[in-house]
């Protein structure tokens, strides 16, 4: 695994049912997830369009959810909005700053953190349409234009960051350094 150092400028919980994330200055991460936050569980049930038929439940492979800071200013500025998009608005529970690529990370990839905690990377986030639905209610252009649903899920395809589960727990804070372990499959033979 190559290794990068990236900082967590944010970290939330979501504890609300609009999809919304709210600042926290620390999290305890469980083997089930984030304490406090909505997608705790060791399961989940899927949702229409998912990888299972709606209505299976499921390993839960989304007890947390990622983006770059980085990420969020390309979507910001290609929808032309009137002020900065936020991780809390997008619903995720961590923000990073330093690593290029990041809703690129490959399944297997973990972030470290001091503490000890490993959050491994489960999937790609792609954006959905309630999320659309959300930011388009939320902000609007720098023209004073209404932003669509469609406008969103177009600028945030492949940057709405990824998804995960927690593979070894422990506390995380705002301001860590995070030891990013990028997957690369193993040479065979």
């Amino acid at each position: 695994m190559k290794k990068q150092i990236a900082t967590l400028v944010s970290l939330h919980i979501g504890t609300r049912d609009d999809m919304s994330k709210q600042s926290c200055d620390s999290v305890i991460a469980e083997l089930d997830g984030f304490v406090g936050d909505r997608h705790r569980g060791f399961s989940r049930v899927c949702w229409e369009g998912d990888t299972e038929p709606e209505g299976t439940v499921r390993r839960n492979n989304r007890q947390w959810s990622g983006v770059s800071e980085k990420e969020l200013t390309e979507i910001q500025e290609a929808l032309e909005l009137d002020r900065a998009l936020t991780a809390e608005d997008l619903g995720a529970n961590i923000c990073i700053r330093g690593i290029e690529g990041f809703s690129s990370l490959p399944k297997g990839s973990k972030l470290v953190f001091p503490s000890g905690a490993v959050l491994v990377v489960e999937d790609y986030n792609p954006p959905c349409t309630d999320m659309g639905d959300k930011i388009a209610r939320l902000y609007a252009k720098k023209s004073g234009e209404p932003l669509t649903r469609k406008q969103f899920l177009i600028e945030a395809k492949k940057k709405r960051g990824v998804v995960g589960s927690i593979d070894v727990p422990g506390e995380i804070y705002s301001d860590d350094e995070i030891t990013v372990k990028i997957y690369s499959a193993p040479k065979l033979g």
